[in-house]
This record gives C-alpha cells, structure tokens and sequence, in this order.
C-alpha cells in the first residue's frame, strides 16, 4: 500500500517546504474532493486486505463520520452540484485518520513475515556441534 515519499525529504529542508507548500495547497484544493465534502483518506481504494482490516479498526464515530461523508459526496455526484461552501472541507480537517492504520497494519504484517523467515537452529545441533569443536 505504501509507496515511497518526497514528504520526509521535503519536510527536512525549510527552503523547499515554503516553496511546496503552496504548490501542495493548490494541487489539493484543484482535485476536488473537498468541494463534495470528502478527505483524502476517504478515497483510498478499498480493494486491498489490508485497508479493509483498516476499516474494521476504525473507531465507530470514525466509521460513522466516513460513511456520511462518502454518501453525502455520492448523492452530490448523481445530482451533479457540489456542496455549499459552508459545508466543504476545510484544509485543517483534511487529516489523515486512515492512513496510519493502514501503516500500523503493514508493519505489523511485516514483522510477521520476518518471524516466519527467521531460522533458529534446534538444540541439539548447538550441543552436538559444540561437542564435536571440543
């Protein structure tokens, strides 16, 4: 699900992140989800395991809140007006809620797959080699 960033580079380096962050604004507010009331998050395609246990994780309000939101876009889209201003999202409430569960679980299932890689050598073969060396 993750792909690699710029962010952290950008973010490290104060002149280009003044430079971006107009650029980011601009190419956030052109995409047009915020005029039907959605947030960047609630657009991450849901085919995916890994973004469904994500889902399933989300507190109720949370789940509540994404569901009205996805509704609300989709009864805009079919009528084809965008929401009132008023009702718009505003760039401080874009936050992500679903990203970081998204990368919490992706963690978790690679430190699975590194539990199930590792090799550890039975006991006996330590104590019979050790014996063999003395």
């Amino acid at each position: 699900m993750s792909q690699p960033s710029l962010a952290p580079f950008i973010r490290s380096r104060p002149w280009l992140k003044r430079w971006m962050v107009p650029f980011a604004n601009w190419y956030a507010s052109a995409q047009g989800y915020r005029k039907l009331g959605l947030r960047a998050d609630d657009l991450i395609p849901e085919e995916n395991d890994t973004v469904q246990l994500a889902l399933k994780r989300l507190p109720p309000k949370e789940a509540y809140d994404r569901v009205f939101r996805l509704r609300r876009a989709f009864q805009a889209s079919l009528s084809h007006q965008l929401l009132p201003p008023e009702e718009h999202t505003k760039p401080e409430e874009d936050i992500a809620y679903l990203g970081p569960i998204i990368t919490e679980i992706e963690a978790e299932n690679q430190e699975r797959d590194d539990l199930e890689e590792m090799f550890v050598p039975k006991r006996k073969q330590v104590a019979a080699s050790a014996k063999k060396s003395h």
